[in-house]
């Protein structure tokens, strides 16, 4: 077990960081033709949108609710399993395409619903209102990517619970390969380049959905979609995945109405924390959901199996993990915000004032990414049990205390105030996540764990002081050619990698450690 844990978590690690790679390329393109103006705002928007869903009805609550059932129906009813996705494709494709014929064709509400200063501007015939009628037309064009990347979790999750992890996580390549062409070949003939940028993404959810089906195919499991939403399988899944919806989308509607109130703030405001969420993302999806896309499906066959001592040294497999990877990445993004942001992003239309106001909502995201890593690690222990009510009342409980921040710190702080509330209202989200495993006897922090943590901030700490006494001022960072930037940057992040690595060693961190004992 801890073998295959470990090398399907490098296996996902690897094929996550080549995605993470080309979304950063992506996002300099982008900055580069669009800057953080008005266009790079709908763009970001109509982008947005359709994402938010696809984490309810394709990663998110779906794979967190068809991931259980079906490696219960693999362990307990094999002869079942075609039946189960027959009916789990058929039922899941007719409700998400009323869904996308719905968005498509009620874009205009959904903008409003969304955008709702850029629509009071409309209204009232404000300057901004012409970002309200731009939006809603490229969502028009975005939209469908939520049609086409449904199937394609759907055939990931199932490649996934048969061990096959490298196929789903290198998909998203080829929505970054997609949106990069129609920056680089679309846009430039388009009076209006951001509705090239929203043609790549719709040819990249079709790519990826072209993508997995021969994987499918060959694993035997490409059955056709039969609706049936009386099968005893969608029933199942469909009672998780109603209250997971709630648990899963929490952050999501945080992000997204971080963006209604963004929309009624200073221009550049949705742009600004957008390129700091991209940034933040890099860790989180190479770290973060790179084990969490491990654990869900180990955590299912434990719970399936009823083997209770290998569900808790798989949780404890990946809390350390996280942690291990994540102390050092949150104090890396802190310290290295703005340098980060000059070297990825600091030309064409992207100027080195924005990359200060963007910095600031990096730090305050950043602040928050061991507890983002740390949900998606600790929500799987729920999930694999087929507990959804749970994380759901707690998700529930951080979205109220997020709204709450939102108020509290958008006021005296603009765009920076909404980040800020998104990582406290994570911070709580990991908190309430591991005090009920804790109560429900399913998880708890051992000694050694904590003996394990306190040794990582440690050399955490070390790292730090090594990096601040080699990161030069931001005044020398603008002096500096591309090229002087590129090569300092990663000088530093090389220094402290090796030096938290030294650091961990002598405090008697050793590779058995690692491994889900």
């Amino acid at each position: 077990m801890a073998k295959k844990l470990v090398r399907s978590g490098v296996i996902v690690s690897a094929m996550t960081l080549i995605s993470r790679v080309l979304g950063l390329v992506r996002d300099v393109v982008i900055a580069n033709l669009m800057g953080a103006g008005n266009g790079a705002d709908v763009f970001f928007l109509a982008n947005k949108i359709p994402n938010f869903l696809r984490r309810l009805f394709a990663e998110g609550a779906f794979a967190q609710a068809f991931v259980p059932v079906l490696s219960e129906y693999q362990q307990q009813k094999p002869d079942q399993v075609k039946s189960l996705l027959a009916a789990v494709g058929g039922s899941l494709g007719m409700l998400v395409s009323l869904v996308t014929a719905i968005g498509v064709i009620g874009s205009p509400v959904v903008i409003a619903i969304f955008a709702n200063g850029w629509f009071i501007e409309y209204w009232n015939g404000g300057p901004q209102g012409a970002k309200y009628e731009l939006a809603s037309l490229m969502l028009k064009i975005t939209f469908p990517y939520l049609w086409f990347i449904t199937f394609t979790a759907l055939s990931g999750a199932i490649l996934n619970t048969l061990g096959r992890f490298a196929v789903s996580a290198f998909t998203p390549v080829f929505l970054n390969v997609a949106i990069i062409a129609a920056a680089l070949w679309i846009s430039p003939q388009l009076q209006q380049p951001e509705i090239g940028l929203a043609i790549g993404v719709f040819l990249g959810g079709l790519i990826q959905f072209l993508f997995q089906i021969p994987f499918l195919a060959k694993a035997g499991l490409l059955v056709k979609p039969k609706v049936n939403f009386a099968h005893p399988g969608v029933q199942k899944i469909r009672k998780l995945m109603i209250p997971a919806l709630f648990g899963v989308s929490v952050s999501q509607i945080n992000l997204l109405f971080d963006t209604v109130i963004a929309s009624f703030l200073m221009a550049g405001s949705i742009s600004w924390l957008y390129y700091s969420d991209r940034l933040l993302e890099f860790p989180l999806g190479l770290f973060g959901i790179a084990i969490a896309t491990v654990i869900l499906p180990a955590l299912s066959k434990d719970h399936a199996s009823q083997d209770p001592a290998t569900f808790k040294k798989t949780m404890d497999w990946g809390v350390r993990m996280v942690c291990l990877l994540g102390m050092p990445a949150m104090a890396g993004l802190i310290l290295l915000a703005q340098p980060m942001l000059m070297v990825l992003f600091m030309r064409g239309a992207f100027s080195l004032e924005d990359s200060a106001m963007a910095s600031y909502s990096l730090m305050a995201y950043g602040s928050g990414l061991l507890s983002f890593m740390l949900v998606k690690v600790l929500a799987p222990g729920y999930y694999a049990r087929q507990d959804t009510k749970t994380p759901v009342r707690f998700g529930i409980i951080a979205m109220v205390s997020n709204m709450v921040f939102n108020v509290i710190f958008a006021i005296p702080f603009g765009y920076v105030g909404l980040a800020i509330a998104t990582s406290l209202s994570a911070l709580l989200n990991a908190s309430l996540l591991y005090f009920g495993l804790h109560r429900q006897g399913v998880y708890a922090m051992s000694k050694a764990n904590l003996v394990f943590l306190a040794k990582l901030a440690l050399a955490t700490a070390a790292m730090i002081a090594v990096v601040i006494s080699l990161n030069p001022s931001i005044a020398q960072w603008a002096e500096m050619a591309l090229s002087e930037r590129v090569f300092t940057l990663f000088g530093i992040i090389g220094v402290a990698a090796v030096s938290y690595l030294f650091g961990l060693l002598l405090l008697g961190v050793r590779r058995n450690q690692l491994k889900a004992q």
